[in-house]
């Protein structure tokens, strides 16, 4: 039988422990980090957003007094990367760098996430925003203006032909955006990767695409090749004198951006030393000098803002993918 000061001792036993581990979790808390941080990216090494988590990542290095190890997890529209880092230990060590198809775009276009953007990740902060250009090959497609193409697809009953970096991708969203606004039919041709299907822009395979800045910019001394339009709301540093899609089509906006994040449940103490360890580092002048001359433009918000952000452009998103009627395995 269990005295009764055998009971309270065993009862102040069991409220002492919790106390005590709170109190070495909130120290380990305040010495995070202590180890290497593993910084995913659900896309191959070269590309825009693997060029930024190093560059911003070594300078956070620097600050956090620990290495930030990029590892990249791409496939599957970034959702291996995002599953991956939605399912690791919310214990401040592993984090995740996404974007427009990680937290906004996929819950619509796929049946079966592996992970819930607004449950299963923390946001930390909005990094960066790619600005996208609509590029035509006027060999192929004899239009200089917005309205010109718009009138050209009128005028077209099979539809104008465009390409994409692949279904679902930024690019192919921006185009599905830009014809139900105008009111036009245009044709997709789905590739994998910006590059192939840039390559068959140039050579005329078809007349048009919507693609970011950093890659279209390297197309632009092409014969035939020009930039009629940017999707930013006014004009893009970028591409003086060429106007925005909204000109002609009011409201019209779409970016490619990209986000830091944590698995849920990672302590708010170790989220906040990380926002502000990406705030300094983004406003190192040499850091921030060489990823706007990427072509990427840098941003930085609170947790808050990146959670209103993503639930705004899942909103948006989501209408468009309903009305083209995109769906992905």
């Amino acid at each position: 039988m269990i005295s009764r000061r055998h009971f309270v001792a065993a009862a102040m036993g069991a409220a002492i422990a919790p106390t005590a581990g709170a109190r070495l979790a909130r120290a380990a808390e305040t010495a995070w980090p202590t180890r290497p941080i593993r910084l995913i990216v659900p896309y191959a090494a070269g590309g825009g957003t693997d060029f930024f988590a190093r560059l911003a990542g070594a300078t956070m290095s620097a600050g956090l007094g620990q290495q930030i190890v990029v590892e990249n997890r791409p496939g599957a529209g970034t959702n291996i990367g995002a599953e991956a880092a939605a399912k690791a230990e919310p214990d401040g060590y592993t984090f995740l760098l996404g974007d427009t198809s990680t937290y906004a775009s996929n819950r619509s276009l796929y049946q079966k996430l592996p992970y819930d953007p607004q449950k299963d990740l923390a946001p930390v902060s909005l990094t960066g925003r790619f600005a996208l250009v609509l590029l035509v090959n006027t060999d192929k497609l004899p239009v200089g203006s917005v309205k010109a193409l718009i009138a050209a697809a009128r005028n077209n009953s099979g539809g104008i032909d465009y390409a994409s970096a692949g279904v679902g991708s930024p690019f192919h969203l921006a185009a599905e955006l830009f014809a139900q606004s105008a009111g036009i039919k245009i044709n997709h041709v789905p590739y994998k990767g910006a590059g192939p299907a840039l390559q068959d822009l140039a050579s005329g395979q078809f007349g048009m695409m919507f693609v970011d800045f950093a890659t279209a910019r390297s197309q632009l001394n092409l014969k035939g090749i020009k930039a009629i339009a940017v999707c930013s709301p006014k004009e893009f540093y970028g591409l003086p004198g060429v106007p925005p899609v909204a000109a002609d089509i009011p409201g019209f906006e779409a970016w490619a951006w990209q986000g830091l994040s944590a698995p849920a449940r990672t302590p708010p103490e170790i989220i906040g030393k990380l926002h502000d360890a990406y705030v300094k580092a983004v406003n190192d002048a040499d850091t921030r000098q060489k990823i706007i001359a990427a072509g990427i433009d840098p941003l930085q918000s609170t947790p808050q803002e990146m959670a209103q952000y993503i639930a705004a452009e899942t909103a948006k998103w989501e209408k468009v993918i309903k009305t083209a009627g995109i769906k992905m395995d």
